[in-house]
C-alpha cells in the first residue's frame, strides 16, 4: 500500500474541504429554485465557458486520453476537432432558441411539438446518459487514487462522492459554476505539471518523444477511408464526435441551464465558443503526454514490470500477452507513483480529483432540475412552493450522486473508461436528438410521424447495441458498423423516418 506523504494529503485535504466551503458561501443564495438552477441569470459568459471546459474535461479525459494515446494512437483527438462544427450550430441556432423559450428544462419544447411521450422519452435518456457519465467518472478518479494510496476503490467513491453532493447540495448552480472555473485552472496546471516531468525524465526530451512516437505510428488520427465504417476511421470518430457534441450542446441539460444562467444571449454564444477554444487544445496536450509517457516506458521497459504483473493477476492473464491497451487507464497514476515529487503529487490528485467534481456536480445539479421541472411539476404537483421545491432539489441532487456511485462501483474492471463512456453515450444520446431535430427542423412534423420515427430509431439502436450477443449462427444478423456510429444511425433514423412519413402525408393529403 502506498502512504502519501502528509503534505501531500494536507494538499488534498485543503481542496476538499475549500470545495465544500464553496458549497457552504452560496448556499446563503439559494432561496428559491430559480437561484439553484440558473443562479437567477447572474453569470458572466467568460465563467461559463470556462465552467463548460472543466465539464468537458473530465477525469475520463484526464486519465481515458493518456491511457488511449498510450495505448494506441490519436484517432481519439479527431473527436475534439469535431467540437468547432457544433459548436457554430450551437450558438446560431440553439441558444437563441432557449433563451426565447425561456424554459429551464431542456425537454419542454419536445412535449409541445409532440405531446408528453417525446419529453419523458428525451428525459430518461438523459438521466441514463448522466448516471453512465457520472459512474464511470467516480470509476476514473478511484482508479487513480488507488493505485497513489492503496485505498480500496468503493471508499474512495464513497468519500470524494459525499463532498461533491455536500457542496452541489449546498451551493447550487452557482456554487457549481465558480468552483469549475477554479477547477478547470486547477487541473490545467496539472496537466502542464506532469508534462514537464515526463520531458525531464527523458533521454533526449521532446526530440526523443517525437521520435518514438513517430517510429511506433503514435500520432496517426487513424485511417481516412470513406468506406471503412466498422473500425475506428477518421470519420467513424469525427461523425461519432460531431453528433455527441451536437447532443452536449443542444439537448445536455448541463449547458441548456449555463444558457440560462448567462446575463444574455450574446455571453451565452460567447460561452459555448470560449469552451471550444479551450478544450480543443487541452484535449491535444493530453493526447501529448500519452504519447510522452509512450516514449518514456519505451526507454524504460523494466520500470513496467511490476505494473504488468498487477495487470495480469487481476486479467488473470499471461504477462506476455497484455499489451499497452490492456493497461493504458493506469499508466499515468503509475507514473505519479514512480516519478512526481512529494507535495506535486498533492496538487495532481486535486487537478484529478477537480476533473472528476466539476463534471459530476454539474450533472447531479441538472438531474435534479430535470426531475423537478419534468416529471414532479409536470405529473405530481405543478405549484409545490419555494420550500418544497429546494427540498426536491437537495433530495434528488444527492439521490442522483449516490446513484452514480454505485455505478462507478459497478464498472470496476472495465477494459478502457473513455471507451466504456462513449458507447453509452452512443446508445442513450442517439434518440433524443434525432427526435429534437425533428421537432426543430421539419416544422410540420407531428406526433404520429415523431413516433414512427422514434420506435424504429429505438429498433435500430438497441439491434447496433446488443446484435454483438447473437450466437456464432446469426453472424449475418450483426451490425456491421463501429459501435460509435450508433449515435449517428440512431439520430438519422429518427430524423429522416419522421421526415419522409411527413413527406408521404403531405402528399396524400393532397391526393385527398
Amino acid at each position: 500500500m502506498q502512504q502519501l506523504p502528509l503534505i501531500d494529503l494536507f494538499v488534498i485535504a485543503i481542496y476538499l474541504l475549500a470545495m465544500v466551503l464553496v458549497g457552504v458561501y452560496f448556499s446563503r443564495k439559494n432561496k428559491n429554485a430559480a437561484q439553484f438552477t440558473t443562479a437567477s441569470g447572474s453569470i458572466p459568459g467568460w465563467a461559463l465557458g470556462l465552467s463548460m471546459y472543466a465539464t468537458f474535461l473530465s477525469s475520463n479525459t484526464f486519465l481515458g486520453v493518456p491511457g488511449k494515446a498510450y495505448g494506441s494512437n490519436w484517432n481519439s483527438l479527431v473527436f475534439s476537432l469535431s467540437m468547432p462544427f457544433a459548436a457554430y450550430i450551437a450558438a446560431r441556432f440553439f441558444v437563441p432558441f432557449y433563451r426565447k423559450t425561456g424554459e429551464v428544462s431542456a425537454y419542454t419544447h419536445l412535449e409541445r411539438r409532440f405531446g408528453p411521450w417525446a419529453r419523458v422519452y428525451a428525459m430518461v435518456c438523459f438521466m441514463l446518459t448522466q448516471l453512465a457519465r457520472m459512474g464511470s467518472i467516480f470509476f476514473g478518479i478511484a482508479l487513480t487514487l488507488q493505485a497513489l494510496t492503496g485505498v480500496d476503490m468503493k471508499t474512495i467513491m464513497v468519500v470524494t462522492g459525499i463532498c461533491i453532493i455536500v457542496y452541489t447540495v449546498l451551493g447550487g448552480m452557482e456554487a457549481v459554476i465558480w468552483t469549475e472555473v477554479v477547477q478547470g485552472i486547477i487541473k490545467t496546471t496539472g496537466a502542464f505539471i506532469i508534462l514537464f516531468i515526463i520531458i525531464k525524465e527523458m533521454k533526449g526530451g521532446i526530440g526523443e518523444i517525437y521520435r518514438i512516437g513517430s517510429s511506433d505510428n503514435k500520432f496517426s488520427l487513424g485511417s481516412c477511408s470513406l468506406t471503412d465504417f466498422h473500425s475506428s476511421t477518421f470519420w467513424v470518430v469525427f461523425l461519432y464526435g460531431f453528433f455527441i457534441n451536437l447532443n452536449n450542446f443542444g439537448m445536455d441539460q448541463n449547458y441548456v441551464q449555463r444558457y440560462h444562467a448567462a446575463r444574455s444571449e450574446k455571453e451565452a454564444s460567447r460561452s459555448v465558443w470560449l469552451c471550444v477554444y479551450w478544450y480543443l487544445p487541452m484535449s491535444l496536450f493530453f493526447f501529448i503526454i500519452g504519447t510522452a509517457l509512450y516514449a518514456y516506458f519505451s526507454q524504460h521497459p523494466e520500470l513496467l514490470v511490476p505494473l504488468k504483473q498487477q495487470v495480469a493477476l487481476e486479467k488473470n492473464v499471461d504477462v506476455n500477452a497484455l499489451t499497452p491497451a490492456d493497461y493504458g487507464d493506469k499508466i499515468l497514476p503509475y507514473f505519479m507513483v514512480l516519478k512526481v515529487p512529494t507535495g506535486l503529487v498533492g496538487l495532481i490528485i486535486a487537478a484529478i480529483l477537480s476533473a472528476a467534481m466539476s463534471s459530476i456536480s454539474s450533472g447531479m445539479n441538472s438531474s435534479a432540475t430535470v426531475f423537478l421541472k419534468d416529471i414532479y411539476q409536470r405529473y405530481i404537483n405543478p405549484s409545490p412552493g419555494q420550500k418544497k421545491e429546494m427540498k426536491i432539489l437537495h433530495v434528488v441532487t444527492a439521490l442522483s450522486g449516490i446513484l452514480s456511485i454505485v455505478f462507478g462501483i459497478a464498472i470496476i474492471g472495465v477494459k478502457s473508461v473513455l471507451d466504456l463512456w462513449w458507447e453509452f453515450a452512443g446508445i442513450f444520446s442517439g434518440g433524443m436528438l434525432g427526435l429534437f431535430l425533428l421537432g426543430l427542423i421539419v416544422r410540420k412534423a407531428g406526433n404520429a410521424e415523431a413516433v414512427t420515427g422514434t420506435v424504429i430509431g429505438i429498433i435500430v439502436i438497441l439491434w447496433m447495441s446488443l446484435s454483438e450477443h447473437l450466437p456464432r449462427e446469426w453472424e449475418r444478423f450483426k451490425n456491421p458498423l463501429h459501435i460509435n456510429m450508433i449515435i449517428v444511425a440512431g439520430t438519422l433514423t429518427i430524423f429522416l423516418v419522421g421526415l419522409l412519413v411527413t413527406k408521404l402525408r403531405q402528399v396524400m393529403l393532397r391526393k385527398v
